[in-house]
């Protein structure tokens, strides 16, 4: 049977050996860190145009907009292409990008390059640039600002279902699903609703230099093709990736010729997440595997005002 004393030995070793083995991952993950630092910042290692995509449904996706500001800063990047195939989402992802873009375009050439769609937020994310393509049959506009909700009153009578609730105002956490809203909470949501709509219909008719006619013209909610989005100042040009290069390098003065990479926030973080796997690993070979974070992911969900254009199905 061991003594006192050994007991204690054992246990002040044990804590030794433990800090060791921390210090000893501190030092690989800083390592791995100091590694991929250099490639993150010039990933192509030379001058370029970087493209960035805008696909699905746009919510306010953090790791885009650092994205974003890394192209701003990096002196490699002499000018940025958004590819855009978007029906739009909440109206914040289309504003935080639309800012991220402008910030852009203070320091070097922004364009635009519509794929399929562009409607709502997604146009606003093309608004934010200085030059817009787009395809003949393309879709853009859909200017506008939307907020649905769902009255299941009468699907709660037929069930037998009674939702009681003391509030201490009538506006109190409607609309509600429990039954129609009073009028001062549809008055409230008009008024919501119509702030963000005037602020996104005047971010188009400055940024498209729209007189009140033309811009009272599109800001119905229509959606165009591109042919008729060119007609009706919403587009720049018909045309594709060529036109954006000519756009960039004839009138922007880019250097001709550079190569267009394409820039994924995923990508540029995986260096940080390869490093975080490695250290996981080392956790568990140094028996620390209790340090190692659960890697859940939480469902996106579309809260919020929404800009997006939902055709019928």
């Amino acid at each position: 049977m061991a003594s006192a004393d050994d007991v204690i030995d054992r246990r002040a070793l044990r804590r030794k050996v433990t800090f060791w083995r921390v210090v000893a991952v501190l030092i690989a993950l800083l390592g791995i860190g100091a590694l991929v630092a250099t490639a993150i910042e010039a990933p192509s290692g030379g001058d370029q145009i970087a493209r960035v995509s805008v696909e699905g449904v746009i919510t306010e996706d953090r790791d885009f907009l650092e994205l974003l500001d890394r192209l701003k800063n990096q002196t490699s990047v002499k000018a940025v292409i958004v590819r855009i195939n978007s029906p739009g989402g909440t109206t914040v992802g289309g504003e935080t990008i639309y800012e991220a873009l402008r910030r852009i375009a203070e320091v070097k050439p922004v364009a635009a390059e519509v794929g399929t769609l562009a409607a709502s937020a997604g146009y606003m994310v093309a608004a934010g640039t200085d030059y817009i393509v787009a395809h003949r049959t393309s879709i853009v506009g859909s200017i506008g600002v939307l907020f649905q909700y769902v009255d299941a009153s009468k699907l709660l009578d037929t069930v037998g279902v009674d939702v009681n609730a003391i509030k201490s105002s009538p506006i109190k956490a409607e609309p509600s699903p429990f039954g129609p809203p009073p009028p001062e909470a549809t008055a409230m949501m008009e008024r919501l609703i119509m702030d963000t709509f005037v602020w996104f219909r005047e971010l188009v008719g400055e940024r498209r230099k729209l007189s009140p006619s033309e811009l009272a013209a599109v800001a119905d909610a229509s959606v165009y093709s591109g042919h008729q989005g060119l007609e009706r100042k919403l587009v720049d040009a018909i045309g594709g990736e060529a036109e954006v290069r000519r756009w960039l390098e004839e009138e922007r003065g880019v250097s001709t010729g550079l190569e267009i990479v394409d820039r994924k926030p995923e990508e540029e973080t995986l260096p940080f997440s390869l490093a975080a796997s490695a250290g996981a690993v080392l956790l568990e070979t140094l028996g620390l595997s209790a340090w190692v974070l659960p890697s859940d992911i939480e469902a996106i969900r579309l809260d919020g005002l929404v800009s997006l254009w939902q055709p019928s199905r």
